[in-house]
């Protein structure tokens, strides 16, 4: 039996789009979610299914006669740097914003060895994604170390953006009115205002975030 047949990004990602857009609309009317939160939400959904229809979809399924017979193992790219070149370079831009939404998202992100581990953590499961789709459905995708480097790379690069973006004045109030409420960049704006007057939080300057 040969099966063969593509499953495109369009066709699973672009209807969950619409419908995390939809909830996103009805929370934000209802007063749930604030709307630059939501936008900010948006913005990091949107932004997750742009990496996958890059990294894992299409998805090309085939069996039966004409399915790759090649062994998994040999899809995989132990070796870090040996066949670099500046095809990582898009690995590395790819990843640039997921370094600076983490902080504004996430609790745990609260310095760069977090935010670049977190990073490392996305792409890892990104390349088994990838390796899992070779071998259940001979997608014909291959598992790079050298791609997860770059990835890692480029989360470290978004997160020293975010950190100096939050050290300019016209930036900060913007970004931290977009972050969560348990987000690193809120709760340690909110410890430092704290510590700056002993009782109460007030606006103060500088880096929100830890190097």
């Amino acid at each position: 039996m040969d099966i063969r047949f593509q499953v495109d990004s369009a066709s699973v990602l672009g209807p969950a789009l619409v419908l995390f857009a939809a909830v996103t609309v009805v929370r934000v009317r209802r007063a749930v979610w604030d709307r630059r939160r939501g936008l900010l939400r948006l913005a990091a959904a949107v932004y997750a299914a742009a990496v996958l229809s890059l990294t894992v979809f299409p998805l090309n399924v085939t069996w039966g006669e004409y399915a790759n017979q090649a062994p998994w193992i040999g899809q995989i790219n132990f070796v870090p740097l040996l066949t670099a070149d500046i095809t990582m370079v898009p690995n590395v831009i790819m990843t640039v914003p997921a370094g600076f939404l983490l902080p504004l998202l996430f609790r745990n992100a609260t310095s760069a060895s977090r935010a670049t581990l977190m990073t490392a953590a996305a792409s890892l499961s990104v390349e088994a994604a990838q390796l899992l789709s070779y071998i259940v459905l001979n997608n014909g995708r291959s598992v790079d170390v050298n791609d997860l480097l770059a990835n890692t790379l480029g989360g470290l690069a978004g997160y020293a953006l975010v950190a100096l973006a939050l050290r300019v004045p016209a930036l900060r109030g913007t970004l931290l009115a977009a972050a969560l409420p348990r987000s690193a960049a809120l709760r340690d704006d909110r410890r430092r205002t704290a510590t700056a007057d002993g009782s109460r939080e007030v606006p103060t300057a500088g880096p929100v975030l830890r190097p």
